[in-house]
């Protein structure tokens, strides 16, 4: 009886561990297997000279990295905090602005209006981006560049790194402002009004009644969706690499630490650095998260008051 007992406990508890092997075996394969190789190759000094007779090396690609004499790494990072706290600022604000224009109860044609917003949002993101390459910033046939021909302004907007930078800037604000915009916009509707009419009678403007009731009631549901767009803007590979590098140069230089660590990679043929590089970017999104995400802070609350 003993014995059945245990066999049938063991079948109970195994039972979900079956269904989900499936499942796991994939992540395995797909998500853990990779990172780990990564982390594996950044300990070498695999190269494509040396593919199969590599060595270990320790932390030198680390100390290489983080090496003043070579600061290509700091400064592809410094390059990615500016690229993505001025993109997040200016999504933030941009974002909350138009929302709450389109909550407006004086405003026609508000439906019309969120579905025009979502064009850019719809359209394949590689394709937007070589429209506002070649349509838009070209420096022959772009029309922002004819319009500033006219004004007898000449202006190259991917010719040198400030002004490719901000055209890059304005690229991913068309790109994820609809995200952004979409999300601040539902939020906005699910606040209490009567928050805004008890403000309101205690003569708050409305300057205020946003900055005291409408954003702190909409944080809670916004956050989330402000920690995807911010990781997903510091990851950001598509736009600085199509805009500036491929297929051909545009004579800036802009390199995030995404697009640094794929020359490294798929150009320059240093396997072992760019798995370091890789790695110290994956920290660095871990360590990020923890940081920023309320979530982990309350658990970790939690358990320290048991």
């Amino acid at each position: 009886m003993k014995k059945k007992e245990g066999f049938r406990r063991f079948e109970r508890e195994a039972r979900p561990w079956l269904f989900a092997s499936l499942s796991l075996l994939t992540i395995l394969l797909v998500v853990v297997f990779p990172i780990g190789h990564t982390v594996y190759l950044s300990f070498t000094n695999m190269g494509i000279y040396n593919y199969y007779d590599y060595s270990l090396i320790g932390f030198g690609n680390y100390l290489d990295a983080f090496s003043l004499g070579s600061a290509s790494f700091l400064r592809s990072l410094g390059i990615t905090i500016l690229w993505t706290a001025l993109n997040m600022a200016l999504q933030l604000v941009i974002a909350y602005v138009l929302a709450v224009l389109l909550n407006s109860p004086h405003l026609r044609l508000r439906k019309l209006y969120k579905a025009l917003l979502m064009i850019p949002w719809a359209m394949p993101g590689y394709v937007s981006i070589l429209l506002w390459k070649n349509g838009m910033f070209n420096g022959q046939f772009g029309y922002l560049s004819k319009i500033f021909s006219l004004l007898g302004v000449d202006v190259d907007f991917l010719s040198n790194d400030i002004m490719a930078f901000l055209s890059c800037t304005v690229v991913n604000l068309w790109l994820a402002l609809p995200f952004m915009i979409m999300i601040i916009d539902g939020a906005l509707q699910s606040v209490n009004r009567e928050l805004f009419e008890s403000a309101e009678l205690d003569g708050c403007n409305a300057i205020k009644k946003h900055l005291f009731v409408a954003i702190p009631s909409i944080v809670p549901i916004v956050s989330p969706a402000v920690l995807i767009t911010l990781f997903t803007t510091f990851k950001q590979f598509d736009i600085v690499n199509l805009m500036t590098i491929s297929p051909v140069g545009t004579g800036a230089h802009i390199e995030t630490v995404i697009v640094y660590a794929y020359q490294q990679a798929f150009i320059t043929g240093n396997y072992g650095y760019s798995g370091a590089v890789a790695t110290l970017i994956f920290l660095l999104v871990v360590l990020s998260t923890v940081f920023f995400d309320p979530s982990f802070r309350k658990k970790g609350a939690k358990h320290g008051s048991r």
